[in-house]
């Protein structure tokens, strides 16, 4: 227990200390996993209307890259976690990048194509021209 600190509580009621890794946010894993599955779904309808400023597009990504650096550490530091918060820790992964997917996904519906279709020519015809 040394790698908590464990005089902070997490929520009112939580008697689980919250680890070194998550001071900043004073969550213990579960409740932090929690939070952040939440966010994800949140910001997932938020992308899916398609209504991005690119300040919010930034803010989400910097969330996902926070979030997937905090788990790493969780998931490799010195604590020992139970298989079931590992696994819960290895679901919330998968959320964020499934997040960051859809951000991208629904950015490049945006992006207008490099190269038009119709202007890409056959073997035969660059042939022909030569």
């Amino acid at each position: 227990m040394s790698d908590s600190v464990q005089n902070q509580p997490c929520i009112l009621g939580c008697r689980v200390p919250v680890p070194a890794e998550l001071v900043t946010e004073g969550l213990c894993v579960v409740h932090f996993l929690l939070g952040a599955e939440k966010a994800c779904a949140e910001m997932r309808h938020e992308t899916a209307s398609g209504r991005l400023c690119p300040e919010r597009r930034a803010e989400i990504e910097k969330y996902v890259a926070m979030s997937a650096m905090k788990l790493a550490c969780l998931a490799t530091g010195s604590l020992r976690i139970p298989d079931e918060t590992k696994m819960r820790i290895l679901t919330t992964f998968l959320t964020l990048m499934i997040l960051r997917e859809n951000l991208d996904r629904v950015t490049s519906k945006f992006v207008p194509w490099l190269r038009n279709p119709l202007s890409i020519k056959t073997t035969a015809e660059v042939a022909a021209v030569t």
